[in-house]
């Protein structure tokens, strides 16, 4: 048999190089709700080995290839914080290359296992060391490709192909996809590559596009951007925990022309809303991805109606378990404070053994309202709307005192009458400490999506939870 022919409409290819790109665009309904603007998301960790950079990875080795640099049996070596490196040995595995990957070492165990799996050797380094420090991970690199026969060094911080490729497939897919009308791309700065090519091409095809860059605090891009391309005197580094984002120098694969706006994002704030995106949007996605959201959301707020942005998500949680998904990873660091005040109600739901809701609506009657507290052991329940929207609260006191009030009444009856307007009406994400007066007033906190009740919570709910995590 000669097999199947390669088919892109039918997704058949000869090899995993054939899958990368064409990635999903997705509205963000959820996170993005309060937005005056329509917020979609470039999902980057649907490419095969699970980031943006497996469309790098392919396209340096082979261009490499073609200028006959990378020869038969040679080695890859590349200084990556993990992504750049699943790209190129996945590149290497078809084509029977050896890999080198040098990498900082606050980087996750997760990518390490991962390059290893790969077949690939992987060396770690300080991560405080400078860029010109031998120590560094770029340093180690070029050490590696000088010492070893036959290798190349990929060299994504200066490689034009690297920019290069997201000129030819992922800037063309965003103005395919929106069909011409996006109007802001926000995506966080690395080395530049994607930000570059993205901007290179989209700014050709509509020059009033917005090429909004996201850099995190530590990092000193921004510097670098405001000061058109020089690092201006007195500014340094801080290291930080996002992974894959900043930078301590400019790469050449950043061309800071094509960057209209910065917006900054720090470690906590990138956690936390990546955290947020799988709860709410179910979107797993890695830290830098909460740092392109952070920067989303900050740039967003400012936006007229008539705007339609896109995030880019560069990579997928999978890679962080031990890390920022993990919650004693986050006390530990203190994103997480051990004062449950800083608590979303929204974890708190999802925390809770028994996530049940149990609403009623208008129009039924007493008897069935009833019969759903009896059987469920609830006190009280949101009273919805035909919509589904929140009309109110029905507690089991006030149907008692009807019951027995003077008057006769029939259990046939309708709640109408009896809903209470909610005293404590929440989103989830606001933080425990905000809805905490409410709580010790005695009312139920009503959580809700667009005035769509999605939980509730009793002061019992959060003792539960307090009790638990002494």
């Amino acid at each position: 048999m000669t097999g199947l022919p390669e088919s892109k409409e039918r997704r058949v290819f000869n090899n995993l190089i054939g899958a990368m790109g064409n990635t999903p665009l997705v509205r963000l309904e959820r996170i993005g709700r309060d937005l005056p603007v329509p917020l979609y998301a470039k999902l980057e960790f649907m490419n095969p080995g699970g980031s943006v950079k497996d469309r790098v990875g392919a396209y340096i080795v082979e261009q490499a290839e073609k200028r006959g640099e990378l020869k038969p049996g040679g080695t890859i070596v590349e200084a990556t914080s993990g992504n750049t490196g699943v790209g190129l040995a996945i590149a290497a595995a078809l084509k029977g290359y050896k890999t080198i990957f040098v990498m900082p070492d606050k980087m996750s165990n997760e990518k390490i296992l991962l390059l290893r799996a790969y077949g690939a050797k992987v060396v770690i380094t300080p991560t405080d060391a400078g860029p010109g420090d031998p120590r560094s991970y770029y340093e180690v690199a070029k050490k590696f490709a000088r010492e070893v026969p036959n290798a190349i060094l990929a060299n994504q911080y200066h490689n034009p192909d690297n920019p290069k490729t997201h000129e030819l497939s992922t800037g063309p897919e965003l103005w395919e996809q929106t069909e011409g009308k996006l109007t802001d791309v926000i995506i966080g700065i690395g080395t530049g590559g994607t930000i570059t090519g993205v901007g290179r091409y989209l700014k050709a095809k509509n020059p009033n596009i917005t090429i909004v860059g996201v850099d995190i605090e530590g990092s000193i891009l921004t510097e670098i951007w405001q000061n058109k391309g020089v690092i201006p005197s007195g500014v340094y580094p801080k290291t930080y925990k996002v992974e894959g984002i900043g930078e301590d120098f400019l790469p050449s694969t950043m061309e800071i022309k094509y960057v209209d706006v910065i917006e900054r994002a720090g470690d906590r704030e990138s956690f936390l809303w990546a955290r947020q995106l799988v709860r709410q949007e179910g979107i797993f996605a890695g830290g830098s991805s909460g740092s392109a959201i952070a920067g989303a959301m900050k740039y967003c707020r400012k936006l007229p109606a008539d705007r339609l942005p896109v995030v880019i998500l560069p990579d997928s949680g999978s890679r962080y378990l031990s890390k920022f998904y993990d919650d004693k990873w986050m006390r530990e660091f203190g994103f997480l404070s051990m004062e449950f005040g800083e608590m979303a109600l929204g974890d708190l739901l999802i925390a809770k053994p028994n996530k049940a809701l149990f609403t009623a609506a208008l129009g039924d009657s007493i008897r069935k309202v009833v019969t759903v507290m009896h059987q469920n052991a609830v006190s009280q329940m949101p009273v919805v709307s035909a919509d589904g929207t929140l009309a109110g609260l029905i507690e089991e006191v006030d149907l008692l005192n009807h019951m027995l009030d003077k008057q006769e009444h029939s259990p046939n009856e309708t709640i109408d009458a009896l809903v209470q307007k909610a005293g404590a009406v929440f989103s989830s994400d606001t933080m425990l400490e905000t809805a905490m007066p409410s709580l010790t007033q005695g009312y139920a906190l009503i959580v809700v999506d667009a005035n769509r009740p999605t939980g509730i919570l009793t002061k019992i709910d959060v003792l539960d939870y307090v009790a638990g995590k002494i």
